[in-house]
Parts: structure tokens; C-alpha cells; sequence
């Protein structure tokens, strides 16, 4: 079977990102998932097992300090000597801040077609995307060299798959163009028990009509309980609400969940844009005129100070 390159995304913290299993899920489906490692030293050993256990057949360890010690470009000419020298069927990368700027660079290097922001991928390198936020389906090919396709975060449900992966050593050679921006400091970021943003199957945002930053603390306390992770309107970011990483948007950070809670949020374009892929999608605003209404699978029109409470008190009871 053709072989199909996955760049794994994985963080000391919580090891392989989901969107990497995601990735090794469609790429069965096509041919033989290789996981592409790139970073330091015993980088790939740290994830291996992980790998083998969503179906990797092979593991391509890119390692070297200067992976870490630079920017994005060592990484990206470090994938394409790799691409030029096995000549895979296709490679796959999460959408990310990260992979889109990888696959970006990469696309230039090889001089190749890309696709981003897919939400599917059949075994013929046809992706389906969502343009227009969400009221046009797309269906893509890329038709100049192999295809080169990022996906947007639970898109797909992992599915376990063990294997045995041979693990084969990959030479990085760092140009010195790929050496202009180096990172000379990183501060670990405090993480807290929700789940990380793009990757919950679940996230509860609030917009401009939760009101104030203290009243968070209701959008907070249904997420918790829910196992959510929690989001912005770029309203409630700028008004102060919420910090901007939390941001979903346009301009912020695009989920796709299972579940997402749109609570005050009156769904302008730049909204969603960040959001239109989510598989179910329940909106709580008191406007009944509302754009969130034409989107969502489940709208209610109230106060969410006394649909959110009720909805609070429900769950608690079905989970005691």
C-alpha cells in the first residue's frame, strides 16, 4: 500500500495531540500511516507507543536540537527533504497555527498544491471544505504534485488500530536561511483541567451578552461540568470578558467539537467562520433575530441568566 506522511503534533504536557490521531484514523483509510517526529533528541521515543497504538506502521524520527532552537523553517526543510527522498502518496497535517504554516512552507519548497482547513478526506485525495461560513460545501483536489491537506481538529473519531512500528532515523540538515529567528526564551503556559480549545469535543463560548467578565464564571461552571473548554466571542475578548487566547473566530481560534455551546453570542461572520464546522451546535440568546439561530441544530430564545442556571441544574441531576 502507498505510504501517507502524518506530522505528529504532541506537547511534554499531554504527549500526542488528537488531531494527530485523527490524522493516523484517515490516513488508514488511504494507505500505510507514517508518523513524521520532528524535534529533539528522544523526541520520538517519548510518543512511540502512543503512535503504534493509532496505527502507524512506520516512524520517521526527524531529530536535532535545532529543530527547537529556531523557528518553524527547520521543520519544514526538514519534511521536504524527506517528501523528495520516499516520494510519499500523500501527507497529512492538523490545522493548526503550526501545521498550516509548515504545510504552507512546504508547499513552496516542493512547488505543490495545498488545501487547508479540511473537515474530510476520502481514500482519493478528495477534501471536503466549508467556505462562505459554512453555507457552501467544497469538495477540493489538489492537482499539482502530491496531495498536501490540513485538517481542522475533530474531523474524524480516532480509532485505535495496534501496530508495531519500525522507528528509521531521518539526517536534519538546517540551512542557514532557516536559522533568521531564533527562540531565545519560553515560558511553559499554566494549563488547568479543561481541555485544550481547538481539541475538546465539547466548548461552551461566551459573547458580548454574558455581560461581564465576572459573569464568566457562568459559562465556566456549564463547561466544567460538561468537560468542555471554554471560548470567546471576539465581542466579550475585546470588551474585556474573556483573555484573548480563548478567542474563537476569524481572528482567534477555529474549533470543530462534537458539541458547541454558543451562549450570548449574536453569530456575526467573524464568529462563525471559527466555529460553522461543529457537528451540533446550541445557541442560547434572548434576540430571537439572532444569525447564531440560522446556524444552530438547537436554538433557544431566553435569558441565558435563567436558560443556563436550569440547564445547570438538569445536568447535575443526570450526572448524580
Amino acid at each position: 500500500m502507498a505510504e501517507v506522511l502524518v506530522v505528529v503534533e504532541a506537547t511534554q504536557a499531554s504527549g500526542v495531540k488528537r488531531a494527530t490521531l485523527e490524522l493516523l484514523t484517515i490516513a488508514r483509510e488511504w494507505g500505510e500511516p507514517s508518523a513524521v517526529v520532528l524535534g529533539v533528541p528522544g523526541a520520538a521515543a517519548a510518543v512511540q507507543d502512543r503512535l503504534a497504538e493509532f496505527g502507524a506502521q512506520k516512524i520517521y524520527a526527524a531529530e536535532s536540537e535545532d529543530i527547537d532552537a529556531y523557528l518553524i523553517a527547520p521543520k519544514a526543510t526538514a519534511l521536504a527533504n524527506l517528501i523528495t527522498s520516499i516520494s510519499p502518496a500523500a501527507v497529512l497535517l492538523a490545522s493548526t497555527q503550526e501545521g498550516k504554516e509548515i504545510a504552507s512552507r512546504l508547499a513552496i519548497k516542493l512547488d505543490n498544491g495545498i488545501l487547508t482547513d479540511a473537515v474530510g478526506l476520502d481514500g482519493s485525495g478528495v477534501a471536503t471544505q466549508l467556505a462562505f461560513a459554512g453555507s457552501v460545501i467544497v469538495k477540493s483536489k489538489v492537482t499539482k504534485g502530491i496531495p498536501l491537506v490540513t485538517l481542522l481538529p475533530n474531523s474524524v473519531t480516532p480509532v485505535p488500530a495496534q501496530t508495531s512500528p519500525a522507528v528509521e532515523n531521518v539526517a536534519v540538515e538546517v540551512a542557514d536561511n532557516d536559522k533568521l529567528a531564533q527562540v531565545v526564551h519560553r515560558v511553559a503556559e499554566q494549563k488547568g483541567s479543561r481541555p485544550e480549545l481547538t481539541e475538546a469535543s465539547i466548548v461552551v463560548s461566551g459573547g458580548r451578552g454574558v455581560g461581564s467578565g465576572d459573569n464568566f464564571k457562568l459559562v465556566e461552571e456549564i463547561a466544567d461540568l460538561l468537560g468542555a473548554a471554554v471560548g470567546a466571542s471576539r465581542a466579550a475578548v475585546d470588551s474585556g470578558f474573556y483573555p484573548h487566547q480563548f478567542q474563537v473566530g476569524q481572528t482567534g481560534k477555529t474549533v470543530s467539537p462534537q458539541l458547541y455551546m454558543a451562549l450570548g453570542i449574536s453569530g456575526a461572520i467573524q464568529h462563525r467562520a471559527g466555529m460553522q464546522t461543529s457537528k451540533t451546535i446550541v445557541a442560547v440568546n434572548k434576540d430571537e433575530e439572532a444569525p447564531i439561530f440560522e446556524l444552530a441544530d438547537f436554538g433557544v430564545v431566553g435569558d441565558l441568566f435563567k436558560v443556563v442556571p436550569q440547564a445547570i441544574e438538569e445536568i447535575r441531576k443526570r450526572k448524580d
